[in-house]
């Protein structure tokens, strides 16, 4: 049974949600995974994402009828280039002809804020990959300027912190040696256009990883004594923040102070394998109140607590496809049929009568201490 601290932290989130579904987030976006065979059709998924008031996404791909769906609507997109299509597309010639088949049709109709060219290809094992990525990057920026769209759509492209060979404390972080020469490439690219670096953090993992010396209060959000950066004296209580500023630190080494750094996933899985560690129904729904939560503050994190951080929660559904360990599908905030995987306090696509009234308990059992 819930503690009457807990119940009362469950109130206060509902009262937050509904102050969210009221006015909306401008910081906060939500992945919209599509590796499923059940999901509902991308007009209805429009309607789920109206109804809370969200208003930016981000796809996977670039699915003609998710693109023809949200015309007309007030969701900014950001796309998704495959990664296999990187050896292509860093020809100029065929990065035209993509941005011209696949961008340049559905704008302005369809609000496209942002091109991201490919996902984590960084830590691919692939080098002719991870050398392909700047210039396919220049490419589809390129065609964009010789399209006059490169005022509209942004050109980036996700990493996740597995390019950091340091992350802790904050103050440390440096990018791995393996990749340095490409991510100061990627780097130059971002400061001349202008873009931000986006990234996919998952203190889960971190969490699952190592749940005996790192505090589950501090991966969720939750009341915590935090940590304090010994170099910076900076105080983090959550360990999202410090993942964010470990990135900017060493961006700063690399001679990168002021590119912005954006949150492109996170969130906790509902459910997992036996050795998943944390991946539990309550603990995705703390997680992904308490973010939101703190989003509604539009807070920056401690090394930049004057510039807003953007953040997009993975992930709208669970995704039954996916390949993998359980909790790879079981993302999601909502389940294919529209009705909540959780009680967050959100609104659903379906009816009243078909919503999830499941009780879960909001206790965190988190008694482990910080590294």
């Amino acid at each position: 049974m819930a503690t009457l601290s807990s119940r009362i932290a469950m109130t206060y989130a509902v009262i937050l949600f509904s102050v969210y579904l009221s006015t909306g987030v401008a910081s906060l976006g939500i992945n919209y995974g599509q590796v499923a065979n059940n999901l509902p059709a991308p007009e209805r998924v429009l309607e789920l994402l109206r109804s809370l008031k969200v208003t930016k996404a981000r796809i996977y791909d670039t699915n003609p009828q998710v693109l023809t769906a949200f015309a007309n609507s007030n969701v900014e997109l950001i796309v998704t280039i495959e990664n296999d299509m990187l050896g292509q597309l860093k020809d100029p010639q065929q990065a035209l002809q993509w941005v011209s088949a696949h961008i340049k049709p559905y704008l302005p109709t369809t609000r496209i804020t942002g091109i991201h060219v490919g996902n984590e290809v960084l830590n691919d094992q692939d080098s002719t990959l991870t050398d392909n990525l700047v210039p396919a990057m220049v490419s589809i920026h390129g065609a964009l300027v010789q399209l006059g769209l490169d005022s509209y759509v942004q050109v980036s492209s996700p990493n996740s912190l597995a390019v950091l060979a340091q992350s802790f404390p904050p103050s440390a972080g440096s990018f791995d040696s393996k990749v340095s020469s490409v991510v100061y490439q990627f780097l130059q690219f971002l400061l001349a256009t202008n873009s931000p670096y986006w990234i996919n953090a998952y203190p889960y993992f971190a969490y699952k990883d190592d749940p005996s010396r790192i505090s589950l209060d501090y991966v969720l959000f939750n009341p915590n004594p935090g940590m304090v950066d010994p170099y910076t004296k900076l105080r983090y209580d959550n360990m999202l923040y410090a993942q964010v500023d470990a990135v900017a630190f060493a961006m700063l080494r690399m001679g990168f102070p002021g590119i912005e750094i954006r949150v492109s996933e996170t969130g906790w899985p509902s459910k997992g394998d036996p050795d998943e560690v944390g991946a539990t129904l309550a603990n995705a729904a703390l997680y992904n109140m308490n973010l939101l939560r703190r989003q509604l503050k539009n807070e920056g994190t401690p090394l930049r607590p004057n510039t807003r951080l953007e953040v997009y929660v993975f992930a709208l559904f669970n995704e039954d496809m996916k390949p993998g360990p359980t909790s790879e599908r079981n993302y999601g905030l909502f389940r294919p049929d529209g009705t909540m995987a959780y009680n967050v306090g959100l609104s659903a696509l379906s009816t009243p009568s078909s919503t999830s009234t499941a009780t879960i308990s909001l206790t965190s059992s988190a008694t482990k201490v910080k590294p």
